[in-house]
């Protein structure tokens, strides 16, 4: 059973060694506006985020502590990081939970309870040794208790790596196209009714 104060050690390729998965802490915030400063400088962000380089670089320290505290507790918005053997974080998934009636991420609302994944983020130097698929599979288990029963995610037309990553780890693509700031995007879920959480060791990418 998923719980805030539990981590999962995972070991994945020997060339990468092992890692911790957990949920952030509120103290970590440097370390979060670091990995997502990384994460807007990658080659292909603009295929993955929303968000860019110049907005973030701009927010007050004030702005990360509050989304860090908030990713840390509550059932509303959670984030969990992989750790590697030295401290770092290697990885980071969020999952964003709306209740039903309400507007999610990109505007829609559903009488469902519902969740998205969003902010996905693997360091270069950490991928293909099953970070993605960990944190996935830690993230999918704190909305399982949280209620959700499926899970989705928007990923770019053009950004296949992603999108083949997300299929390893369990993810279908429903058909739905959404058109948002950085082009279409894929829609694509998870049924966490029947999802198992095994951790695989995948080829990961960017999302």
């Amino acid at each position: 059973m998923f719980c805030d104060d539990c981590a999962m050690t995972v070991r994945g390729r020997e060339v990468l060694g092992s890692f911790t998965v957990r949920r952030v802490r509120v103290e970590e915030w440097r370390s979060l506006r670091e990995l997502r400063l990384e994460a807007l400088r990658d080659p292909i962000a603009h295929l993955a985020y929303l968000e860019r380089i110049e907005v973030a670089l701009e927010r007050p320290d004030s702005y990360w502590q509050e989304l860090t505290r908030m990713a840390a507790s509550g059932t509303s918005v959670g984030q969990f990081v992989a750790v590697n053997e030295h401290g770092d974080l290697s990885g980071t998934v969020t999952a964003r939970v709306t209740a039903p009636g309400e507007p999610d991420y990109i505007g829609e609302t559903s009488p469902h309870l519902r969740a998205a994944v969003v902010g996905v983020y693997v360091r270069p130097g950490h991928r293909g040794g099953g970070v993605l698929q960990a944190v996935l599979s830690e993230t999918e288990a704190w909305l399982r208790v949280v209620g959700v029963q499926q899970v989705r995610l928007h990923v770019n037309e053009h950004n296949v790596r992603a999108q083949g990553a997300y299929r390893k780890c369990g993810y279908v693509d429903t058909g739905v196209r959404v058109e948002m700031v950085d082009g279409v995007n894929h829609e694509m879920v998870r049924d966490l009714r029947t999802a198992h959480g095994e951790v695989r060791v995948v080829e990961e990418a960017t999302s």
